[in-house]
């Protein structure tokens, strides 16, 4: 391809979006496509601040403090990585985008209007999947895991995040994938969609 293609997989914690969108990734290149998966908070030293110092204390502080670490960790990501390997013509896969900023910040009280205004330099992608679960089995696949912290057993603050994200949907800018069946469901299909936009971009 000549110019690359921006994809994000999005979903609240335990949603399959990490799986997900490392299996596009493999996919892409066991098709020759050459692909990048990347993830948010990124590898930046705001990123590192952020997941050592924000998202990972018991108890979570200004939702707007949040926003503002989370937009300058993204505009690293977008100038460092996403922008040079877009042009390259490479696949970028995104597990959280800015969207993330929207449902999980704007959850918190922090105003989603600003938030999306932070994120204006943050390119769009072509694609922008959903993985949807309710809190109750995002908590649940948690547990299981034995990785959930205290701060994300929380039924109304991921009900609100829901609300968020399934507002994007009805926007048309996610794409909604039903997360609550079998994980390999779930990658089938969400492969599908991306299958469908390279081919769109091919006959375009």
């Amino acid at each position: 391809m000549r110019k690359g293609v921006l994809i994000a997989i999005e979903g609240i914690d335990g949603s399959g979006k990490t799986s997900v969108a490392k299996r596009i990734t493999k996919w892409l290149m066991e098709n020759n496509i050459k692909a990048l998966y990347t993830s948010e908070p990124s590898k930046s030293p705001i990123g590192l601040l952020i997941k050592e110092k924000i998202i990972s204390v018991p108890v979570r502080r200004d939702a707007r403090i949040e926003a503002l670490l989370f937009a300058a960790d993204r505009l690293w990501h977008v100038i460092y990585e996403i922008l040079p390997h877009l042009k390259e013509g490479t696949v970028v896969i995104a597990d959280r985008y800015y969207f993330s900023s929207i449902a999980y910040q704007g959850a918190l009280g922090a105003p989603i209007e600003w938030i999306k205004e932070l994120n204006k330099f943050a390119p769009e992608p072509e694609l922008s999947i959903y993985i949807d679960i309710t809190p109750q089995e995002a908590i649940r696949r948690k547990r299981k895991q034995g990785d959930i912290k205290k701060s994300f057993e929380n039924i109304e603050y991921l009900s609100k995040v829901r609300e968020i994200y399934l507002e994007l949907v009805r926007q048309n800018k996610l794409v909604l994938v039903n997360g609550m069946r079998p994980l390999d469901e779930v990658i089938n299909e969400a492969i599908g969609k991306v299958k469908s936009l390279l081919l769109s971009r091919s006959f375009s």
